[in-house]
């Protein structure tokens, strides 16, 4: 293989709060990637090539393997580069489930206070786009109203980030950057980016500001720049590494060869379909074809995505 149908090449777009979150999980491993420019709203021709209808943002792509959510690019950044370690301090089940907590709870304090706050960041193809993503209306007139409650709710959070840093340890695991500052910070970098009243309650937290400042210190890694068509193309010319596993585990007695539906349970619930390749208790892997780039695996974590059968 050359060197391209190894890289890292990262399917994002530059205010994509959830792009900064595995950007800096780069900078932590001094990664090179390369960045493969995404609009933000839909149409997304090139990226549901390879994903098989999953429009989210941002996706993992290496050779014919297509990475879907930042838990399962995390994770498989992890396996192939384990130096330095995310988990500085062994704490994998601590580091996942806090990335729960500020994927869902604290990114939904975070969306209510930059649209409650800031007028005119979201037009009107953008509400749209948000309206079909979510499966509901998209208020801003809500927003605002509720804005001072979410500012409460922004505040109560950001003071457990203080009180964690208060001994004066310098990340929040202790003395190096790992997965519990990757989850935390790219929700304070999105407030920042567009909401001035969201960066003033923000600017109250000492110790969340000297730690915001540490974690902007170490950058994103090498990025290099790729277009739409040349990631398409790697992945023409690539056949992936997955190798078939069945998951002996496996819960509902899901196997290789199974076709079968993925969707995440939250929003964005769009099925993407394929023949399942390998499960676990927190992966799976799908196979599916298109006319362009032939058979690719699609990756999805377990953990906020639901397997099911074709045909249930």
């Amino acid at each position: 293989m050359t060197d391209m149908q190894n890289a890292i090449l990262f399917h994002q777009y530059d205010i994509s709060p959830f792009s900064e979150k595995v950007r800096v999980a780069f900078g932590i491993k001094g990664l090179t990637w390369y960045a493969v420019e995404q609009p933000v709203i839909m149409p997304k021709p090139e990226l549901t090539t390879l994903t098989g209808g999953y429009r989210k943002i941002p996706v993992m792509q290496i050779g014919a393997d297509i990475y879907c959510d930042t838990q399962i690019i995390l994770r498989e950044i992890e396996k192939r580069y384990p130096t330095p370690s995310l988990f500085v301090g062994g704490d994998k089940a601590l580091g996942w489930g806090m990335g729960l907590w500020t994927d869902r709870v604290l990114f939904q304090a975070a969306v209510a206070v930059i649209f409650g706050t800031t007028e005119g960041f979201a037009d009107e193809a953008f509400m749209k786009d948000r309206e079909k993503l979510m499966g509901r209306p998209f208020n801003t007139d809500e927003m605002r109203a509720g804005a001072p409650m979410m500012m409460e709710q922004l505040r109560a959070q950001l003071d457990w980030l203080e009180e964690q840093l208060s001994d004066g340890r310098s990340f929040l695991m202790g003395p190096d950057a790992g997965i519990a500052d990757v989850n935390a910070f790219y929700n304070l970098a999105f407030i920042r980016w567009i909401a001035p009243a969201g960066a003033a309650v923000i600017d109250a937290f000492r110790n969340v500001v000297a730690w915001e400042n540490r974690i902007q210190e170490i950058g994103h890694g090498d990025r290099q720049e790729l277009r739409r068509e040349e990631a398409l193309d790697i992945a023409r010319d690539t056949t992936s590494t997955e190798t078939e596993t069945a998951d002996q585990g496996e819960p509902n007695g899901l196997m290789p060869g199974d076709h079968v539906h993925v969707m995440a349970d939250d929003y964005g619930r769009d099925p993407i379909a394929g023949e399942l390749v390998s499960s676990s208790a927190q992966h799976v892997a799908i196979r599916r074809n298109d006319p362009r780039v032939g058979d690719v695996v699609v990756h999805f974590p377990r953990a906020g995505f639901f397997v099911m059968k074709a045909g249930q």
